[in-house]
């Protein structure tokens, strides 16, 4: 005695296709919120800017690379040393960020910190 299956090939076939149907229109869409600097907040060196040398670049930018961007040498070093000019958008230091290597080891927020920090006159605070 043969056995029937209780449901057909092309009826198995459109089940499982309306239930993947169902499974990829119920996944959510995230959105995420870019972030943004307020170019009117105060950007501060010591707190804001320096941690982003200390994290992503001194790996390299220490005593044996210029810029030295060690915890009290960076200032100096990016100052005195001709990458922190007016316009921002075209300081060494901001231009190297957008740019070959340079560009994976920082933040797009991190990027914006850096590029309003020099706008504010780059200070050392």
């Amino acid at each position: 005695m043969k056995l029937k299956a209780p449901i057909s090939l092309p009826a198995l076939v459109k089940v499982l296709f309306f239930a993947g149907a169902a499974l990829i229109a119920s996944c959510e869409k995230y959105a995420y919120e870019v972030e943004t600097i307020d170019p009117e907040e105060p950007v501060l060196f010591q707190t804001q800017i320096q941690p982003i040398f200390t994290s992503n670049c001194v790996v390299c930018h220490k005593a044996s690379r210029d810029p030295d961007l060690r915890e009290g040498n960076s200032f100096t070093a990016l100052t005195e040393g001709g990458y922190v000019t007016l316009p921002a958008e075209s300081s060494i230091l901001y231009t190297k960020l957008l740019e070959g290597s340079h560009k994976a080891f920082t933040l797009d927020i991190e990027k914006q910190l850096i590029l309003t920090w020099i706008r504010q006159g780059a200070q050392n605070n």
